[in-house]
């Protein structure tokens, strides 16, 4: 067994990041910690100021198989191409057959670009459409297979 890991998004606005990630990735809202009824109660419990109570907003996989992802907000907006993307895999992945996930493809685009995501471009591979390149809200990029 590999190393449990998660991964922690810089942003603006974390609550609004998390739900077009969840919407995006199928994922929920992560529980408060055990013992705790809420987050603001986790808060509380460990002196975190109320007014730095919505600078964060946490996910996670409602089968428990996946990363849990966390939305951070910093001071800066986002500057340069990102060095990590995730690649959402909606369509199947290209284990399924094109005729098959291409579709998949184009109806989660369409919901992503309804939450608010942009098509940055549309990559082929042997004359047909393979994947797009998406950002999100905050003009993160993904792509989208």
């Amino acid at each position: 067994m590999g190393t449990k890991w998660s991964l922690t998004i810089d942003c603006a606005q974390p609550a609004k990041l998390a739900v077009f990630w969840a919407l995006a990735l199928g994922y929920t809202e992560k529980p408060a910690p055990a013992g705790f009824g809420s987050w603001e109660e986790w808060f509380a419990h460990h002196g975190v100021p109320e007014d730095e109570w919505d600078q964060g907003a946490y996910l996670s996989d409602p089968d428990g198989e996946g990363p849990g992802l966390s939305f951070q907000q910093v001071p800066e907006s986002k500057a340069a191409k990102n060095r990590l993307h995730l690649d959402v895999q909606a369509g199947g992945g290209r284990e399924t057959p094109w005729e098959e996930r291409w579709p998949r493809v184009v109806d989660a685009m369409e919901r992503l670009i309804a939450a608010g995501a942009t098509v940055v471009h549309e990559e082929a591979l042997g004359g047909r459409p393979d994947h797009l390149v998406m950002a999100d809200p905050e003009g993160n990029e993904f792509c989208l297979l």
